[in-house]
């Protein structure tokens, strides 16, 4: 449903059912009156997909005014689970409507919750993971709580990003860790023995033989990219460029362009990285 919409009779369930997930706030006007014209109009600059907003033009609804019971303008209504639940009547400024708004909607941080639990169910592309991410994050800035953590934790396993999918399922308390918990752990499991090829522990092994091989820090790098474990391909990397950006001859640093231009633009981590490479250059 749009979140502004004109109550009829012919939408009223549907307003109403709607009100079962989200608040519906109920603005009765009239063109006669100026006031009711002028807090209906507010209440359209403030909604911000926050809540539904049904406005009833109380001159051709009347049925729908006498229900509710209005008997002056402007009337506003809070609408939840079905049921009023909160209303003023008469003018109204933004603050007033704030304060009595504030105390039935949800927060900032649980729409941006909700919105990216919505992308994360329709098995998203790169873009919509990568919003459903920024929105996760700004989430967990606002209220740190263990159910932004495993959205995030889902959010980066779908991306393939499993160092930041473990660090956020770490992050998760006793109580959080419920059946939905359990199935994340069994999923980055299953990732993490995927990325541990035969190829990658064989060059891990000879990395550790001979840690000042370029040729082969470079081979563990490109096979961690391949593998998805993007964060240890580029650190591996950028330890030798933080000490020498022209090391093997430019090699290691294209090398570590490859992979941030693989791994894409709008990435989180390649844009850290990417940063820490302009630290280098400037």
């Amino acid at each position: 449903m749009e979140t502004i919409v004109n109550l009829t009779k012919e939408n009223i369930q549907d307003v109403v059912n709607a009100s079962m997930e989200k608040v519906v706030v109920l603005a009765f006007w009239a063109q006669q009156q100026p006031e009711s014209l002028s807090v209906t109009a507010l209440l359209e600059q403030m909604c911000q997909g926050r809540y539904i907003l049904a406005k009833v033009d109380c001159e051709t609804e009347m049925e729908i005014a006498s229900y509710f019971r209005i008997q002056s303008l402007p009337t506003i209504m809070v609408l939840s689970k079905g049921q009023p639940v909160d209303g003023v009547v008469g003018p109204q400024d933004a603050a007033l409507l704030t304060a009595m708004l504030e105390k039935h909607l949800p927060a900032a941080w649980e729409l941006k919750l909700n919105e990216a639990r919505q992308i994360l169910a329709q098995e998203p592309d790169a873009q919509a993971l990568t919003n459903a991410i920024s929105l996760l994050i700004e989430a967990q800035q606002e209220k740190p709580g263990d159910d932004i953590s495993l959205a995030l934790a889902d959010a980066y396993l779908q991306n393939h990003d499993l160092v930041a999918a473990k660090a956020q399922l770490e992050s998760v308390g006793l109580a959080g860790q419920d059946s939905f918990y359990q199935n994340l752990m069994a999923k980055l499991q299953l990732a993490e023995e995927a990325a541990d090829t035969p190829e990658i522990r064989d060059l891990q092994q000879k990395f550790e033989a001979q840690p000042d091989n370029l040729q082969v820090r470079q081979a563990l790098a490109k096979a961690l990219h391949q593998a998805r474990r993007d964060e240890e391909a580029l650190e591996l990397l950028f330890e030798v460029l933080q000490k020498d950006l022209s090391a093997g001859n430019g090699e290691v640093k294209q090398a570590f362009l490859d992979i941030l231009t693989a791994i894409g633009q709008g990435n989180a981590l390649a844009n850290q990285y990417r940063r820490k490479l302009y630290s280098l250059l400037y």
